[in-house]
């Protein structure tokens, strides 16, 4: 069996490097799945009733109202809806029409979030990602660590609604617990601090008044 020592700078620098590494694998593995993914402007979805070839829609955008227009129905607002709670709504809707409709969601386009990623990471800076809004895609495009971060917590600003969170990296990538894993936002803020700074007192406050919103912990 291959051993292998490590002083304890070494041992520091080598759990960086295998973290950091671990964030790139991860990220590049968590497409957004449909069952947990919030429909919004600039989402593209097919929309399938089976048996019904003039009620198909092919890669239908969802418009800045967050609402789409489908036969029979109308208008309806899908922004914030996952596509199987969209299904349902379709379904529920062309109960009127049709007898027993089977309906099926897709999401055939994720639309593109650009959200800032700040603090202890090697390359700082504001990334887009059309496929997945995951903090460990952000973390990914962001390089990882640096040898300066404190690895076990990431702050998550929101800017819809002002709040912010804390996401447990250990729970995250050691204990497989995807809850960790939040979505991001347009505009949203991801910031791995560094040893010896509170966020809260530190950081906090210049990203609120760049922001212009009242923070609201999550906690």
């Amino acid at each position: 069996m291959l051993q292998i020592f490590l002083a304890g700078g070494s041992m520091k620098h080598f759990a960086i490097v295998f973290l950091s590494l671990l964030i790139l694998i991860l990220s590049l593995g968590s497409l957004a799945q449909a069952d947990d993914y919030d429909l919004g402007p600039g989402d593209a979805i097919d929309i399938n009733v089976w048996g019904y070839d003039e009620l198909q829609e092919k890669d239908l955008m969802v418009r800045p109202d967050g609402k789409i227009a489908f036969p029979l129905i109308g208008e309806i607002t899908v922004e914030g809806l996952t596509p199987g709670t969209l299904a349902e709504k379709l379904t529920s809707g062309l109960n009127v029409y049709i007898q027993n409709p089977r309906v099926t969601v897709n999401l055939t386009q994720m639309r593109t979030v650009r959200a800032y990623v700040l603090g202890e990471v090697n390359k700082p800076g504001m990334y887009e990602i059309a496929k997945s809004h995951k903090v460990l895609d952000f973390l990914g495009m962001a390089g990882g660590f640096t040898h300066y971060a404190a690895k076990k917590t990431v702050y998550v600003v929101h800017k819809k609604d002002g709040r912010y969170e804390k996401i447990n990296l250990n729970d995250l990538l050691k204990k497989g617990d995807l809850t960790q894993n939040v979505e991001l936002d347009e505009g949203d803020v991801v910031y791995l601090a560094s040893n010896g700074l509170d966020f809260i007192k530190d950081i906090l406050p210049y990203i609120t008044a760049a922001y212009e919103i009242k923070i609201i912990s999550n906690n």
